[in-house]
């Protein structure tokens, strides 16, 4: 069960205890809110609104109809506008597009690491040049 302190903590938060949160199995429950409270609410490197664009992308790449409108509605919280959540979706669609076509090939990983850095060597290179003009 849920402790009395996670559970109260959980209402503070977003003023009940959505069902979603109840179906957390224990002896993870505390663990499972502590992580989505840490990841997803506290001040971390990202922003709100950062943290909500990769939820969309991420929630678009695994196709859960449940994730995409939580972070959607995150997004819009941290206004986002539509043309960002369309485009944040586009992002993980086009990563998975292009992680399925690398994995179906078989293309070598040694190969694709050193072909990415070379390009965005490349493109550091591009933009030390333009600032020097």
């Amino acid at each position: 069960m849920t402790s009395e302190q996670t559970v109260q903590e959980i209402e503070e938060t977003f003023g009940q205890v959505p069902g979603f949160m109840q179906i957390m199995a224990e002896p993870a429950s505390d663990h499972s809110w502590g992580i989505f409270r840490d990841l997803l609410l506290a001040e971390t490197e990202l922003s709100p609104r950062e943290k909500a664009l990769a939820g969309v992308s991420a929630a678009a790449a695994m196709q859960c109809p449940y994730c995409a409108y939580f972070h959607k509605e995150e997004a819009r919280f941290a206004d986002v506008s539509e043309a960002g959540i369309e485009e944040a979706v586009n992002l993980g669609g086009s990563t998975r597009y292009f992680s399925t076509l690398l994995h179906g090939n078989e293309y070598e990983h040694d190969d694709f690491v050193a072909e990415t850095d070379e390009i965005f060597e490349y493109l550091r290179e591009q933009e030390e040049a333009a600032a020097d003009d």
